[in-house]
């Protein structure tokens, strides 16, 4: 069964377990009720939404979810938001390193 993004429990399940902390910032996830901008959002890294495999979903945290936005990975990460909390190619998780390997490749 699949929960309201269309995301599988079983991949649900492997994605919670892998990112415990936010993907492009790397803050640990709080409660939404405690702290809205740190709670985990679901995230497609490729803003495709039929592309629901554990190299394209991950959690990050609500503040880096509404920033990023629609915007292309690699532009994004040139953003003022990400200048201004430190976010690079180098500090992202694995998952967001390999995807823009992979975007870089297209």
């Amino acid at each position: 069964m699949a929960n309201s993004w269309n995301i599988p429990k079983w991949l649900e399940d492997e994605v919670r377990e892998r990112d415990t902390h936010c993907v492009y910032c790397g803050v640990k996830f709080t409660p939404f009720k405690e702290n809205r901008t740190t709670a985990a959002s679901w995230e497609h890294i490729i803003n495709d939404a039929s592309i629901i495999t554990s190299e394209n979903i991950a959690l990050c945290c609500c503040g880096c979810n509404a920033s990023k936005g629609q915007k292309k990975l690699s532009l994004w990460l040139e953003s003022p938001y990400c200048k201004k909390k430190g976010i690079t190619v180098n500090s992202v998780a694995l998952i967001i390193k390999s995807a823009l390997s992979n975007e870089c490749a297209v």
